[in-house]
């Protein structure tokens, strides 16, 4: 008995050890199994064809014929819809535009040592580009409507989204690309993502109106557009181990093949850089607008004091004298230890520690450019304020030439009535009457007598009654006009 209790008491530990071995082993089972199935989920080399994919981006390359003029007709479009306000418009000329071909073909090109097509994708993105910027200034040079639209202003100030937009479009189409059976859907989307019609239209809107800042600022996105979606071609195709563009002659391979690392290089370079800088900028509105938040934002006005959000102004210049500039207008002033409190608080964020705060205030400027800020606003107003006053003067003109015309017509009518037997009807109604020098609007009223009145009484009457009208409502270009039954 004790025996058998004692190899009961022997087999637990021998239990838990194999417990503990099934337990690792299912473990391990589990993350095998996990591996195995994102490895399925997210493997693209299987599904890929390479041979097609290349002949398909090798064949969007050229620009000539019929795609010359479906990108001149998209590149009318969408200046038309950044000039109308129209996101649909713009839409429909990024789904039609072929500005895709060129970009794919140079990443391509670098990642495979194909000179060739490099050679070919960099002539016509450049006859791309050209062809692009000139359509877009002949429109907007020409066309007489001109405005600055949120359309054509959302495409001069590039941020970090528009770099990230551009690389995880530029991903998406190559996978979709390479995928047999290209997802078409996929690269409409990415057409539409990545906007490359818009910035080229809004280069030749600024070169249009003299701008060169829009101009700028526009092709700058462009870039960052062309550069990431080239990136992310390039990085897809070495991922997918597309074959390498063999030569017989080795130095020639050779040679090519440390040309196209160095343009790889050279395009990975300033990629980084622009991303660089873009997130830097980035990250200092972030802090600049929660610096705002937590200061000014919640300060409280006592009198009629007042923080103009629209006015205020945020310049970040590359970090050289970044500036943030607050405008408050009313006569109450914020008190100088606030403010001095206000520049601590700035300091404590990383990106504003080198940047001037600068508070425009109504009621009390010591500055000279506080006096020319506020003067300039003045000026760029005034001609509107003109237009206000104008418009306001003329309705006050119209409220007194409506109120005259404004009579009460049933106490004139029930006085009428007592005072003449023989008024049958009476009428009113104001009349527009011009001598052809001049208009102006005539009260005229019509007057009906009763049949059996003599007719030299009905004389008497209407000349009584005109004269009356007149001193009762006190117009002289009152009118009578005699109806027949």
């Amino acid at each position: 008995m004790q025996e058998n209790q004692f190899q009961q008491n022997n087999g637990k530990p021998e239990e838990e050890e194999l417990s503990g071995e099934e337990v690792k082993k299912n473990f391990q089972g589990l993350l095998g199994s996990s591996k195995k199935f994102l490895s399925e989920l997210l493997d693209i080399r299987n599904n890929t064809d390479q041979d097609a994919t290349k002949e398909s981006i090798i064949a969007d390359i050229p620009f000539k014929g019929h795609t010359s003029w479906i990108l001149i007709c998209s590149i009318f479009i969408a200046s038309v819809g950044l000039n109308a306000n129209s996101t649909a418009v713009v839409i429909g000329a990024m789904l039609i535009s072929p500005l895709m071909g060129p970009i794919l073909g140079i990443g391509m090109s670098l990642a495979i040592n194909d000179i060739d097509t490099l050679r070919r994708s960099l002539k016509n993105f450049a006859v791309m580009v050209i062809l692009s910027v000139f359509t877009a200034f002949l429109f907007f040079y020409f066309f007489p409507l001109r405005n600055e639209s949120s359309e054509l202003l959302a495409r001069t100030a590039p941020d970090i989204r528009d770099v990230l937009i551009a690389f995880f479009g530029g991903l998406a189409l190559v996978i979709a690309r390479a995928k047999k059976g290209t997802i078409a859907s996929v690269i409409f989307g990415v057409a539409i993502a990545t906007a490359l019609m818009p910035p080229l239209c809004t280069v030749g809107f600024g070169l249009a109106i003299g701008n060169l800042d829009y101009a700028g600022g526009a092709m700058f996105l462009f870039g960052i557009n062309t550069v990431f979606i080239a990136l992310a071609t390039f990085l897809v195709i070495k991922l997918l181990r597309f074959p390498m563009v063999r030569y017989v002659n080795s130095k020639r391979r050779r040679l090519i093949a440390r040309l196209a690392s160095l343009l790889a290089i050279i395009m990975m370079v300033p990629a980084g850089v622009t991303f660089y800088n873009v997130f830097q900028e980035s990250r200092f509105m972030k802090q600049a607008q929660d610096l705002i938040n937590e200061t000014i934002g919640v300060y409280q006005f006592n009198k009629s004091g007042r923080f103009m959000d629209d006015l205020t102004q945020i310049n970040y210049n590359g970090d050289v004298n970044p500036t943030i500039e607050l405008v408050c207008m009313g006569d109450e002033l914020i008190p100088e230890n606030v403010i001095e409190t206000w520049r601590t608080q700035k300091n404590k964020y990383s990106k504003l520690t080198d940047t001037e705060l600068r508070i425009v205030q109504g009621g009390k400027d010591d500055t000279e450019q506080k006096f020319n800020y506020v003067n300039e606003l003045y000026e760029s107003k005034k001609a509107e304020l003109l237009g206000k006053d104008e418009k306001i003067l003329m309705l006050e003109e119209e409220l007194g030439r409506l109120s005259k015309l404004s009579i009460p017509f049933a106490d004139i009518s029930a006085e009428a009535k007592t005072t003449y037997e023989n008024l049958m009807t009476l009428g009113f109604s104001p009349t527009i009457k011009t001598d052809f020098n001049k208009t102006d609007t005539i009260p005229v009223f019509e007057v009906r007598w009763k049949d059996k009145s003599r007719k030299q009484q009905i004389e008497a009457d209407t000349k009584k009654l005109h004269a009356w009208l007149k001193l009762r409502l006190k117009n002289d270009k009152i009118e009578i006009k005699e109806t027949e039954s």
